[in-house]
């Protein structure tokens, strides 16, 4: 237990919000808080969206984003940086030059679409995520979609991983995690640095509320790293909170439901 009036680890999220309050930064303060350290965030753009889809969205102008981030860093400081929805070339050069010159580990969760298959992120955007920002990233977290729309490597089988990893690692990340949920069978990721290799099982639960769960892992992971544990260490609890709270998932409107973020807390 944290002594009384101990600040907690503190995790900026720089991402979109979602109104829907099942994915974006919603999702990662949520997952902050049930991960006990302190969230702070960074929104990069505005959604109109719920449990059906994504409505409307509008990006926030570059000098607000700076702004919001340097006001947050400069005073509080942060032990560990997620990123999240940056919708445009311009916001993905400006965080990626702000990342750069901040002394913390770094989540990169490259969202290109939401779980309903809206675009989240500009064709022109693709390649400063190469060049820009996966060079900055202590952990990239791609699904099987971003990794095609970044790489052209399609997965289609476990066997698939390895190669759809090299190929991300090759733009500069320390660490890669090949997010596998949308195989068949169990849920397997692949972590790796291009040396070390961890494969990653959870079974796979029969429900379909899952929205925000690539949101919620990239915020488990980057609250691991402000705790102090090393990649792996973060990446393996951050796998089986996500896979408790799909396992919790519940039905919200008239579509796909959220994880639920508090599924300890509520055991």
């Amino acid at each position: 237990m944290r002594p009384a009036g101990q600040a907690p680890p503190r995790v900026l999220t720089v991402a979109g919000s979602d109104s829907g309050g099942g994915a974006g930064i919603q999702a990662d303060l949520k997952t902050m808080l049930a991960l006990g350290v302190h969230g702070m965030n960074v929104i990069t753009a505005v959604t109109a969206q719920n449990s059906l889809g994504v409505q409307g969205a509008w990006e926030l102008p570059v000098e607000a984003v700076r702004a919001q981030y340097r006001s947050v860093v400069d005073d509080i400081g942060v032990q560990a940086v997620k990123t999240g929805m940056l919708a445009s070339a311009e916001l993905v050069e400006a965080v990626a030059e702000l990342i750069s010159g901040t002394d913390a580990p770094v989540v990169v969760d490259p969202v290109g679409v939401s779980k309903h298959g809206d675009p989240l992120l500009a064709a022109s955007a693709l390649d400063s995520v190469r060049t820009r920002l996966l060079p900055v990233a202590t952990v990239a977290t791609p699904n099987l979609d971003e990794v095609a729309q970044l790489t052209g490597v399609r997965v289609v089988s476990e066997a698939d991983l390895r190669p759809a990893a090299e190929a991300v690692l090759a733009h500069g990340p320390r660490w890669v995690l090949i997010k596998g949920g949308h195989l068949t069978g169990e849920a397997v990721d692949l972590l790796t640095d291009g040396t070390d290799e961890f494969l990653l099982r959870a079974p796979r639960h029969d429900n379909r509320h899952t929205h925000g769960t690539g949101c919620t892992l990239a915020s488990a992971i980057a609250s691991g790293l402000a705790k102090g544990l090393t990649v792996p260490e973060a990446v393996a609890a951050a796998k089986e909170y996500v896979t408790g709270a799909i396992a919790h998932g519940f039905a919200l409107g008239g579509g796909i439901g959220p994880v639920d973020h508090g599924w300890r807390l509520e055991r």
